[in-house]
């Protein structure tokens, strides 16, 4: 096996997986995908892709229940399970990335199992064999969940969000630390699929990095089930679990867990941490080209900053930018890209080269019910920007929502720069209203005046007729 490639990745999640493949697309270059876990990363087997699986029954229960004449008697639990883990190739002996493995290699990539770290310029050191990469060594190692240095909590082996995707076990009643997206998908699958919720947020809303309409309008959804309760300004101070136990990923780890707040406790069977995320550099052999451990500058060709002659790329989460997996895999083309064109010493004069998407301009959906659909800036970042904006806003009601279901209610709002008369930001609260998103990411990042997009004409009776109310709003 050579020890030799034109380009070698570090992590083969999403991100890696596509600057692999987008480095030596249509060439004869070579690629190494160096992987210590699974193949497909985090998304594939313990991020997206199950909680989209675990999410989806609830939503179409909901929409069922929603809707006269159809009959919804509730989930089937093992049911649900099964279909998720038919998607991240689960069984009793654990993950199977096979599949993922079989990609690469029809995409003439090499897999090289163990655990990676940079040795120097071009150098990668895997379980004590070293490969050399002739043009570029690529970074998408990602992150891991970060626990909070709470007196008691480590030791309690409280849940992570691997353990909440892969859950075996539904607890009677799971604590979760946290009020964001993680914390918030998390209460609605488990408790749709039974079990009793307490969220310990820090602050006063969920989701805070939205506009404020979208965390109120999923806490009310939450606490309206009768399975969720909602403690602001909740900071643990100390966890107690005196059985706690390595019993695997997704089981209950043990006896009951007491959580000490400033203003009382709450104990439950479970505790999920959900309080962010850490970069996974710490064993990375970054000092090996004078760089310290953490998140990775980078520039807007995703090159690192620091790291003379332009040989070494970070792609997704580990550079900070925006940590969601198309964000990753975008950037991942960005940069696959650029180490193509490098290699053929071509000009990167053109915008393909340039990543620019991840200046906020950035689409995400929050999988709660409802769903909450964003793009570009809030109204109050814009004014943090300095921009001149102005806001329009209405419920969603439309012919198309009230046949989608009876109980159909949604929120929509557009900020508007006033100095061009375009959007840069669109925020959507409602049942599936991610599927109205890609809509306004077209306008905000394309940059489409509103005299233009009356002539995009919604087609009736479909819900995105609210577009036209949100214009008529503004007229």
């Amino acid at each position: 096996m050579t020890d030799e490639f034109d380009v070698i990745v570090i992590g083969a999640g999403p991100a890696g997986e596509n600057a692999a493949a987008y480095a030596i697309a249509g060439s004869d270059r070579t690629a190494a995908l160096v992987e210590r876990e699974l193949v497909g990363g985090e998304c594939s087997y313990w991020a997206c892709i199950p909680s989209k699986a675990l999410l989806r029954p609830g939503h179409v229960l909901a929409a069922a229940r929603a809707m006269p004449g159809v009959t919804a008697d509730g989930l089937d639990v093992a049911a649900v399970l099964a279909r998720r883990d038919s998607f991240t190739h689960r069984d009793d002996r654990g993950h199977d990335d096979c599949s993922q493995v079989d990609w690469a290699e029809d995409n003439r990539i090499t897999v090289v199992r163990g655990h990676g770290r940079l040795a120097g310029e071009r150098a990668v050191e895997v379980e004590g064999r070293t490969l050399r990469a002739r043009h570029a060594v690529v970074l998408a190692t990602g992150t891991t969940a970060a626990v909070p240095d709470v007196p008691g909590l480590r030791a309690a082996l409280p849940w992570t969000s691997r353990d909440a995707t892969a859950v075996t076990e539904i607890p009677g009643h799971i604590a979760i630390i946290g009020g964001g997206v993680v914390a918030c998908e998390a209460a609605t699958w488990l408790a749709a699929l039974g079990a009793r919720v307490t969220l310990l947020v820090r602050g006063r809303a969920l989701l805070a990095g939205n506009e404020p309409f979208a965390g109120e309008r999923v806490a009310a959804a939450l606490t309206g089930t009768g399975r969720v309760e909602i403690r602001f300004g909740a900071q643990p101070e100390r966890v107690h679990r005196p059985a706690a136990a390595d019993t695997g990923e997704g089981r209950i780890h043990g006896g009951p867990v007491t959580v000490e707040l400033g203003t009382g406790t709450v104990e439950a069977d479970e505790i999920l941490v959900a309080a962010g995320r850490a970069p996974h550099t710490g064993d990375l052999g970054l000092a090996t080209v004078g760089l310290e451990p953490g998140y990775l500058a980078v520039d807007d060709h995703l090159t690192v900053a620091g790291v003379p002659g332009e040989w070494l790329y970070a792609v997704g989460d580990v550079n900070h930018r925006v940590a969601l997996t198309h964000m990753g895999k975008y950037q991942a083309r960005v940069a696959g890209d650029v180490i193509a064109a490098r290699a053929e010493r071509r000009p990167l004069d053109s915008a393909r080269y340039t990543a620019l998407a991840d200046h906020d301009l950035a689409p995400q959906v929050v999988y709660t019910d409802p769903e909450v659909a964003a793009v570009g800036l809030t109204e109050a970042a814009a004014r943090e920007r300095g921009l001149t904006v102005s806001a329009v806003e209405l419920d969603i009601a439309v012919a198309g929502s009230a046949l989608a279901r009876d109980d159909y209610a949604g929120h929509a709002k557009l900020v508007i720069d006033e100095s061009t008369d375009t959007l840069v930001g669109a925020t959507f609260v409602g049942p599936d209203v991610g599927e109205q998103l890609h809509a306004a990411t077209i306008a905000v990042v394309g940059r489409v005046p509103l005299a233009t997009l009356w002539h995009a004409v919604p087609a009736f009776p479909a819900v995105s007729e609210f577009w036209l109310r949100l214009l008529e709003a503004r007229r």
